[in-house]
């Protein structure tokens, strides 16, 4: 029997709508999996809090997430609340700096019962990875002002960086099936390495890293041509690896391919902690009116299990995350199950409700 202890961090706006799903999903694997044991801990963190307290993430909150065995994270901000330069609430970003959470997996895949987006419904399964600890986003906090007249945010690209999120990229090549398109292993370079220096590194350092896996194909593409491609021929690829702000722009460009960012996962691991949460913010809009698709955060549980399997070699996790996945596929095949970002009139909990009873059908 193994035991893992979970720090839950709701947040903001449907935050804790969506994560009341994920953790009813989680409780429901109990049954079928009654050597598997997960202790979850409430913590408060985000934009609320900050307003509350003054801090976004308490330290109280921060040792929380170091002790625990895994973080499921809901989503964390308002816009309306913001910290005194101007920017706005995120917690989590602060946490992936601070926890050396390097390593973004965003799975990009298409349910079959999914309202297509694009011409003839291609297959469309894989994975950006996206590096989170450094490029442009390492000047948060720490960019330059000068008056109403100049501002710099300077991209910060390591070798140390760049080599192990292009080796984690394809370290999962390895556990994948290939494209859909071809059943080819690759890893694409999306960078800008035909402007500017510090992208021109990158590529170089991933053609280092990409010499230690002769078997697994390599494959490139310039940022703003990779955002065409994702629309025209998403079935050619297999794992993607970007700096981070890259990575943050065309993986929220790949989740409207699948159905929307009520559909897009993510993890968010380093070599000691992993945070698990869905691609999307809090939708003050939709906020506690119970209409959010949990979808995202569920998968995001299933994502937490299988990283939490594989790290202590425990197959009924990974078991469990494949329980998880199948019953999703299918509570999507049926359009009474969409929430409305679907074209659906599903409720949140409905949605948490129906995979739950996919799961305990087996």
């Amino acid at each position: 029997m193994s035991a893992y202890t979970i720090a839950v961090l709701p947040g903001d706006g449907v935050g804790p709508e969506v994560v009341a799903e994920a953790l009813k999903v989680l409780l429901a694997l109990e049954k079928p999996f009654p050597g598997l044991r997960l202790t979850f801990s409430e913590h408060p963190v985000g934009a609320r809090c900050y307003t509350e307290t003054g801090s976004d993430l308490p330290e109280s909150t921060l040792e929380a997430c170091r002790r625990a065995d895994a973080i499921l994270f809901g989503s964390a901000g308002d816009p309306e609340v913001r910290f005194p330069d101007g920017t706005e609430i995120a917690p989590q970003i602060t946490l992936r700096f601070l926890l050396d959470l390097y390593a973004g997996i965003r799975p990009i895949k298409k349910y079959p019962g999914v309202p297509p987006l694009l011409s003839g419904d291609p297959p469309i399964d894989y994975v950006i990875m996206r590096e989170n600890t450094e490029g442009l986003y390492a000047s948060r906090g720490a960019g330059v002002r000068v008056g109403d007249d100049v501002a710099v945010d300077n991209m910060v690209i390591t070798r140390t960086g760049t080599e192990r999120i292009v080796c984690h990229a394809f370290e999962i090549a390895l556990q994948r099936q290939g494209a859909p398109e071809d059943g080819k292993r690759r890893v694409t370079c999306v960078d800008k390495a035909n402007i500017l220096k510090s992208m021109a590194f990158f590529r170089q350092v991933y053609d280092r890293v990409a010499g230690d896996y002769p078997d697994i194909e390599r494959d490139y593409a310039y940022v703003d041509a990779f955002t065409v491609y994702q629309l025209r021929n998403p079935a050619f690829y297999d794992v993607v690896v970007a700096e981070n702000m890259f990575g943050d722009i065309i993986s929220d460009l790949a989740a409207a391919t699948v159905g929307g960012m009520g559909m897009a996962p993510s993890a968010d691991v380093g070599d000691r902690c992993g945070l698990f949460q869905p691609s999307h913010g809090t939708g003050p809009d939709i906020a506690g009116q119970g209409i959010a698709n949990p979808v995202a955060q569920i998968l995001s549980a299933g994502m937490m299990l299988t990283w939490l399997g594989e790290r202590h070699n425990e197959a009924d996790a990974v078991a469990a995350a494949q329980t998880i996945d199948r019953a999703v596929a299918r509570t999507l095949t049926d359009p009474v199950n969409h929430t409305a970002d679907l074209g659906g009139r599903a409720a949140t909990a409905a949605v948490g409700d129906a995979v739950v009873e996919a799961i305990q059908k087996g």
